[in-house]
């Protein structure tokens, strides 16, 4: 152990400005000592929990309704068969005289190439014709006198033989350059782009001066006959639709601007949802309506009669743990609790709940994303709002009025 009082004479000893300085220090390092203990103590405390805030939330109380009526969806009119016509052969286009909203008829012209090529195509064909019947008619001639010469007994049957294969050769090449003339006749023809039937063209997807590939498409033509209506409806709507397949009248359409209420029959469901929209596209069966094709429909269906549902606003469906559920408000506790549902379906801004409620419960409508189970909230109040103070006869306000005096 040091001895304090060596310690205390050898301070005696320093210099009288280090003693005033040693004096000085011994406040300051209690200050910081002490700091030093509030911060240690500080830290090893418990923080003080914070008080979960109280939500407002608004409410809707339960009552048994029905659902039913009938559901709309926007339509429009379309051809039954539409047709992409195209030429058979590919060349340069010359001329087009269809044009969009044009009616035609079967066999009427709608485009056509230049047809230098196929018709020199179409000569050579022809020359091999004649060649291969003079081929031909040379060996039927020699067969003949081969013949004449066996029955006479100057050549061998072997020899008649010979010459009969010969003949059958060429007949079979003329039969060929025969049917590849038929096919050049036949290239030179398609050369003109004609109507496969009545009709009217809604499209025109080349113009004079291309040079098109075979099959290209050039002309659209709606054909004259049954039209359709066509409509997209959601996936939960897909089941009810494939029932009403073939049921005659089973849906009405309107058409913009009318009020008269059309039979329609459901005689298409798409087999998948369309990938942009996720919807499915239905086709309704018309006939021969007096309907313009792409007019606008409205598609009405009658939905069935639901009895003893729940309707409640979107906002009060959420999710909890991969059920559907909606919050209910105990009024005696005002705490709020996750209570599953089964949606029957929607109408609208509206969900139609099946299962899952009695009359008389409160569902919270707004405010259900920062909920959670026990939690505290208060019902939503609208503020007063105060009308505005209307200002002084005179037309200028008091401060002005004072500035001005």
């Amino acid at each position: 152990m040091p001895d304090l009082d060596a310690l205390h004479r050898g301070a005696a000893r320093l210099p009288r400005p280090a003693r005033r300085l040693q004096r000085a220090a011994r406040p300051l390092a209690g200050l910081v000592g002490a700091a030093l203990l509030a911060a240690l103590l500080a830290a090893c405390s418990r923080p003080e929990p914070v008080a979960e805030p109280v939500r407002a939330v608004r409410t809707l109380t339960v009552a048994a309704d029905s659902a039913g009526g009938q559901q709309a969806f926007a339509g429009e009119v379309r051809p039954r068969v539409e047709s992409r016509l195209g030429f058979r052969v590919g060349g340069k286009m010359i001329e087009r005289p269809a044009e969009v909203g044009q009616r035609v008829r079967t066999g009427q012209k709608l485009a056509q190439l230049d047809a230098a090529d196929l018709q020199l195509g179409q000569q050579a064909a022809t020359a091999a014709v004649r060649a291969a019947e003079t081929s031909y008619a040379l060996a039927a001639a020699e067969f003949r006198r081969f013949k004449e010469l066996r029955e006479q007994g100057f050549i061998s049957a072997w020899e008649l033989e010979r010459r009969q294969a010969a003949l059958d050769a060429q007949k079979a090449q003329l039969d060929q350059v025969r049917a590849q003339a038929g096919v050049q006749v036949n290239q030179t023809a398609y050369a003109v782009l004609a109507a496969t039937a009545p009709g009217i063209v809604t499209a025109v997807e080349a113009e004079v001066g291309m040079v098109l590939a075979a099959g290209q498409p050039v002309v659209r033509i709606a054909h004259d006959g049954p039209r359709d209506a066509v409509f997209a409806v959601p996936e939960d709507g897909v089941a009810g639709m494939r029932a009403l397949l073939g049921r005659a009248g089973a849906l009405q359409v309107r058409a913009w601007g009318s009020e008269d209420l059309l039979p329609a029959t459901v005689r298409e469901v798409a087999a998948a949802a369309d990938p942009a929209t996720r919807t499915f596209q239905v086709k309704a069966d018309l006939g021969r309506a007096p309907l313009q094709l792409g007019q606008t429909l409205t598609v009405l269906v009658e939905l069935p009669r639901l009895e003893a549902v729940t309707r409640l606003p979107l906002t009060a469906v959420t999710q909890q743990q991969g059920q559907t559920a909606v919050w209910l408000l105990d009024p005696a506790s005002m705490t709020v609790r996750p209570q599953p549902v089964a949606v029957a379906g929607a109408d609208g801004n509206d969900v139609i709940v099946a299962a899952g409620l009695r009359p008389g419960q409160q569902v919270v409508t707004a405010g259900v994303h920062v909920l959670t189970a026990g939690q505290k909230v208060r019902l939503y109040t609208e503020p007063d709002r105060a009308p505005a103070a209307a200002p002084p006869s005179g037309g200028a306000s008091a401060p002005a009025a004072a500035a001005s005096r």
